[in-house]
């Protein structure tokens, strides 16, 4: 039996959080399904297709080694229906300190109670990634830091990029 995981986000743009919750979740499943939340009032900096380049070019390779399937998917509606239509009985959720698992608590137990099916599991962040976010690495971009150290090579390429036509 294939055991799919489910792991949500907007990933605009992916960093090396997320890259740290996807390498240690493959070991948990056989199938990991990233999934890009899609909502309609928010602007992104980058479209969801692109996102999903970016993730299936910073992960696919890694995935495959561990003999992990990825799938990239959007998705719009609440993320414990979406990961039932994706077959998966894990949601992967990362932890960076006790904000994150306050919050993340009741998102598990509220999901619990609708789809008792789909568990939540709680990743801690690597001491390195801990400190990251999404928004933080494209408010540092934007006004012209380096952002090596927080995203993989391909997304720096694509900031940069995004932000000298600005």
């Amino acid at each position: 039996m294939t055991r799919t995981a489910f792991y949500t986000g907007s990933f605009d743009p992916i960093t090396n959080g997320h890259l740290d919750v996807i390498e240690n979740g493959a070991a948990l499943c056989d199938r990991l399904v990233v999934a890009i939340g899609v909502h309609p009032g928010k602007t992104p900096l980058f479209p969801a297709e692109r996102r999903a380049e970016m993730i299936r070019a910073v992960c696919g390779e890694s995935l495959r080694k561990k003999g992990v399937t990825l799938d990239v998917v959007t998705f719009s509606g609440l993320a414990v229906d979406a990961a039932e239509q994706a077959g998966a009985t894990i949601i992967l959720r990362g932890l960076r300190d006790g904000t994150d698992f306050d919050y993340e608590m009741q998102m598990a137990g509220m999901n619990a109670v609708m789809k008792p099916s789909v568990r939540t599991v709680f990743l801690p962040a690597s001491p390195a990634v801990r400190p990251l976010t999404a928004t933080l690495v494209r408010q540092i971009a934007a006004m012209g830091g380096d952002v090596s150290a927080f995203a993989p090579a391909p997304v720096v390429a694509a900031l940069k990029e995004k932000f000298a036509k600005a």
